[in-house]
């Protein structure tokens, strides 16, 4: 693995990412157009499965980084440096791309850049991405609990609607 992180690092330098990166960069003012990628790049990331263990964790940390950005853009969760993020959506940017510098049209081999990238974030950001999955836990035990009551709700509600109407007296 510590190979792949190598092979990520030495693609971060690489002045094809840095035009990723300003990109992300400008794109970042944009939520809606950062959700399409996001919504395109979990769509590649889905339909290349691996039997090897390390390349699902790889998927599994994309799709958390493909989260973060999401809930960046959508103002929900916002306890990490900007930075992070422009390198994140960067590094989402550079697989969602098929003009890379191993053309994802070349099988195996031409994915591997793009998970070579993903590795050197995890390597690098692994620390914002515990903090955002530990959010997470938390908010989606809050998000249930409200979901809960809303449910309550409305069946309250719903119960009500079935019950027979009554006229009102003096009214005809």
């Amino acid at each position: 693995m510590s190979s792949l992180i190598g092979k990520g690092l030495a693609i971060s330098k690489n002045a094809l990412f840095s035009v990723f990166i300003n990109k992300a960069g400008k794109l970042l003012g944009r939520p809606f157009k950062v959700i399409l990628v996001l919504n395109e790049t979990a769509d590649k990331l889905a339909s290349k499965e691996s039997g090897d263990n390390k390349f699902k964790q790889l998927f599994s940390v994309a799709y958390t980084l493909i989260r973060l950005v999401r809930n960046y853009v959508s103002g929900d969760y916002r306890q990490v440096e900007t930075s992070t993020i422009v390198s994140g959506l960067g590094v989402l940017l550079y697989v969602l791309s098929p003009i890379d510098l191993v053309p994802d049209f070349i099988p195996v081999v031409g994915f591997l850049d793009d998970l070579a990238l993903i590795s050197w974030f995890v390597d690098k950001f692994q620390d914002e991405l515990e903090k955002f999955r530990e959010w997470e836990g938390t908010h989606a035990t809050e998000a249930s609990a409200a979901a809960s009551a809303a449910s309550q709700l409305n069946e309250s509600y719903t119960k009500a609607e079935q019950l027979p109407a009554v006229a009102e007296i003096g009214h005809s």
